[in-house]
C-alpha cells in the first residue's frame, strides 16, 4: 500500500497512524481519507497489532478539511445523487469504530473540525493543553459530521456537546479538561509519552481477545435498551471466555507471579455470536 499523506509503523503490538501533511497542518483530504479506512481495516485484520496510537506530523493533530476548494469545497452534488452521497470523515469514524483495537488518538495540536470529529470513535484522546479545539461547523454553514452528533454527546453529554456545536467556537484542550472530551490534557512534549503507555499497558498486560469483546460490550452497551438487556450480553460473553485458554492463563500468571502468555487471537478466535448487536431482535 502506497502511503502519500499518511504514515504507518507497527513496533511491538503498537501502530501509529501519523497524519502525514505538515506543511497543511495536516488538513483533511480525499487521499487521507483513503488511506486511514485502508489503514484502520488493516490495523483490525493484523494480530500483531494490539493498539493503534494516531498523532499528526509537525505542530498540529488535523487543522480540520483541506478548504483550499473555495466556497464550493463541501459541495458533492456534482459528484453524487442526491442521497446517495456518504460523508467521507462518516467512513473514517466507522471504519474506526469497527477496528476491534484500542484506538488512543494523542493530539499533539491544533484539532479543528473533522480534526476533532474523527477522534471521537476513537477510545481514548490525549491533548496538548495548548492545542486549539473546534467543532467550528455552523461557523462554516454546515452540520456536523464524521457520525459526530451520535458519539460527541455520549461522551460529553448532552449540554457540553450543544455548547460545543451550537457556538463553534475554538478553545484551547486545557479549558475543557474536565469536560469529559479527554482522558488527559498534558503539555505538547508529553503527549506522545502518554499515549504510548496506555498503549504499552494495553499491549504488554492484557489479552487481544478480552479487549476487543470489552470494547464492543462498551461502545455497542451504549445503544442497549437497558442494564437487563447488558446482563444478558456480557453474561454471555462472560461465559464463553471463562472457558477459553486466555482465562486460564490469566489467572495460572496472577498466581505464579509473572507475566501473562495469552495466545487468543482477535481474528480467528472471536466467539460464534460475535457480533451479536447485528443478531434479529426476537
Amino acid at each position: 500500500m502506497e502511503l502519500t499523506e499518511t504514515r504507518y509503523e507497527v513496533d511491538r503490538g503498537v501502530a501509529t497512524v501519523t497524519l502525514n501533511r505538515p506543511e497543511k497542518m495536516n488538513a483533511f483530504t480525499h487521499t487521507m481519507r483513503r488511506e486511514l479506512i485502508e489503514l484502520f481495516t488493516l490495523a483490525d485484520q493484523d494480530d500483531g497489532v494490539r493498539v493503534v496510537l494516531v498523532t499528526g506530523a509537525g505542530r498540529a493533530f488535523c487543522a480540520g478539511a483541506d478548504l483550499s476548494g473555495g466556497g464550493s469545497t463541501f459541495d458533492r452534488s456534482r459528484k453524487s445523487q442526491i442521497g446517495e452521497h456518504r460523508d467521507g470523515g462518516g467512513q473514517v469514524a466507522l471504519s474506526i469504530f469497527r477496528c476491534r483495537k484500542p484506538v488512543i488518538a494523542a493530539i499533539n495540536g491544533h484539532a479543528v473540525g473533522i480534526g476533532i470529529t474523527m477522534t471521537l470513535a476513537m477510545d481514548m484522546r490525549i491533548a496538548a493543553e495548548d492545542a486549539k479545539i473546534g467543532f467550528v461547523f455552523a461557523r462554516r454553514g454546515v452540520v456536523p459530521e464524521a457520525c459526530s452528533s451520535w458519539f460527541l454527546s455520549r461522551i460529553v453529554g448532552i449540554a457540553k456537546a450543544t455548547e460545543f456545536v451550537y457556538t463553534g467556537r475554538i478553545f484551547r484542550a486545557l479549558e475543557e479538561v474536565n469536560s469529559g472530551l479527554f482522558n488527559y490534557v498534558v503539555p505538547g512534549s508529553r503527549v506522545l509519552d502518554k499515549a504510548m503507555e496506555i498503549a504499552r499497558e494495553i499491549a504488554d498486560h492484557t489479552s487481544a481477545v478480552s479487549v476487543a469483546l470489552s470494547k464492543a460490550l462498551l461502545w455497542h452497551g451504549l445503544s442497549e435498551d437497558d442494564p437487563q438487556s447488558v446482563h444478558l450480553v456480557d453474561s454471555r460473553c462472560f461465559y464463553w471466555m471463562g472457558r477459553q485458554g486466555d482465562a486460564k492463563e490469566g489467572i495460572e500468571s496472577f498466581l505464579e507471579k509473572r507475566p501473562p502468555r495469552f495466545t487468543m487471537k482477535a481474528s480467528t478466535d472471536m466467539p460464534d455470536f460475535y457480533p451479536w448487536w447485528k443478531e434479529p431482535k426476537v
